[in-house]
């Protein structure tokens, strides 16, 4: 996000002595990056909880501790996602959108980039653990095309980076722009499934299914986001009723997650009503200026976070989640657990930072 520096042009020679001022600065909204902190974190909180309640089988009879801490946990976790995709609608429908064809691939490849590196990072670490499930050349030949296991909670960068084109795609043709490959791109992501079956029936092998794409329910969370992000600070004047409602979207989470199906999709009404809440209780918060550094650096974080947490979660979480857990200790458990994934997670993150390998590892 561009940081808050005044532009001035200089001043023409043979015109008045005049101070001439550039196009406004694009203001830098700290409420955003606190919002891609919480999201990052309850991503996690949710993972750590997931654990829990796989070590039940999802079945409260085998352990019904653990059993109720992980669906507790998974119940505060759904909106992270769809503000995810809310954050992305904002950044190119208003916060920064692209002048030109070749700042929007830069966007691309800062994502797809991590995407990949982290691809590799999962699947060599699973085969060193001896826990793929496949081949390792085939995991790799189907992460070209989605997500794979060990590396299963990427699935959202196969949405994202999609979404994010099409936004940008449709703001340059606005502008008067000719993206010609950002629209071949598109094409291309539209037509790859039906081009891999034709070629399942000319050779009979298999191809990866292609998870490339998005649905109705991602890119209205991403415009929709992108409008409420936007609206101006003071318009949202009484609070009070989306902290009343938040709670009971949770509670409708739990009570779907456990007694419908678990897990709940992010389509669902519990969904959209629980990111309108978040969104519009932290949306145009004032974050102290004395803190604005340390949030602005989380924040830069938060995405190699995101990506690297679940090693700490294969590693450090699962062996330690047992289904025989009576309900303090689980509870006890999956509060130290979801702080030390957090810990470790953002640390690792902050040191690749420093060692400039942001662009590789997000």
């Amino acid at each position: 996000m561009p940081n808050d520096i005044a532009v001035r042009l200089p001043q023409q020679q043979g015109s008045p002595a005049q101070e001439q001022t550039a196009a406004p600065a694009r203001e830098h909204r700290f409420d955003i990056d606190l919002m891609r902190l919480v999201c990052s974190a309850t991503i996690m909180l949710g993972h750590v909880g997931a654990q829990f309640i796989l070590s039940t089988g999802n079945d409260p009879d085998n352990g019904a501790g653990a059993y109720w801490a992980g669906h507790i946990a998974e119940a505060i976790n759904p909106f992270a996602v769809p503000l995810y995709f809310a954050i992305a609608g904002w950044a190119v429908l208003v916060g920064a959108p692209p002048r030109d064809s070749a700042r929007m691939w830069q966007r691309v490849v800062r994502n797809t980039v991590p995407l990949f590196a982290w691809t590799a990072v999962y699947l060599v670490w699973a085969w060193l653990r001896n826990r793929n499930d496949r081949p390792m050349a085939e995991l790799a030949e189907h992460s070209l095309f989605g997500s794979v296991q060990p590396a299963y909670h990427l699935w959202f960068m196969y949405t994202y980076i999609p979404i994010i084109m099409l936004l940008a795609f449709a703001m340059l043709i606005k502008a008067g722009k000719r993206p010609y490959g950002l629209g071949a791109a598109l094409l291309g992501m539209a037509v790859l499934p039906s081009v891999l079956t034709t070629i399942t029936e000319l050779t009979d092998r298999e191809m990866a299914p292609v998870a490339w794409g998005f649905g109705t329910y991602s890119l209205v969370y991403a415009v929709g986001g992108a409008l409420l992000f936007a609206l101006p600070a003071g318009v949202v004047r009484k609070r009070w009723p989306l902290y009343a409602v938040l709670p009971l979207t949770m509670a409708g989470a739990l009570w779907y997650n456990t007694q419908i199906h678990y897990v709940m999709p992010n389509a669902h009404l519990f969904v959209a009503a629980m990111s309108i809440c978040v969104l519009l209780l932290i949306s145009r918060i004032r974050v102290p200026e004395k803190w604005q550094p340390l949030l602005k650096r989380l924040a830069d974080a938060a995405l190699g976070a995101y990506m690297v947490h679940v090693l700490f979660v294969e590693e450090i979480v699962r062996p330690l989640v047992s289904p025989d857990l009576s309900g303090p200790v689980a509870g006890l458990l999956l509060v130290g657990l979801v702080a030390t994934v957090m810990a470790l997670s953002f640390a690792t993150s902050l040191l690749w930072g420093k060692l400039n390998l942001r662009r590789l590892f997000g």
